[in-house]
């Protein structure tokens, strides 16, 4: 069984920075490729970014958030970062934290999710 806690989140201004933390308690935390998702009040869930297995050097964003965003991991560590600059109040959202196979954009390709941490950003 894997499990996913997110932290990091928080009340910030818009321009400010946060940088959400997922740790996993999985063995092979380096064979699953990381994502993180978001849904706004009313909203769906969105892909926000997602890192390959291992290195983790391929990497894709939501195109609102290139640029400003960065995900990042530390096998060692068993977490995976997110670091959003430039924050805007449209970044208000639940994030979660996704493990799964695949480097993927898409929700149902992750097979273990986190409870989610609150990013709220006022204007």
């Amino acid at each position: 069984q894997v499990q996913l806690v997110e932290s990091g989140g928080g009340l910030v201004q818009a321009g400010g920075s946060l940088r959400l933390s997922c740790v996993a308690s999985v063995g092979t935390f380096g064979s699953k490729a990381m994502g993180w998702f978001r849904r706004a009040p009313g909203k769906e869930r969105d892909f926000v970014a997602t890192i390959d297995s291992w290195s983790g050097g391929i990497t894709y964003y939501a195109d609102s958030v290139k640029g400003r965003f960065t995900i990042s991991r530390d096998n060692a560590k068993n977490t995976v970062y997110l670091q959003m600059n430039n924050l805007k109040p449209e970044d208000t959202a639940v994030y979660y934290c996704a493990a799964g196979p695949l480097t993927a954009k898409k929700a149902y390709s992750y097979d273990y999710w986190g409870q989610g941490t609150q990013v709220t950003v006022s204007s």
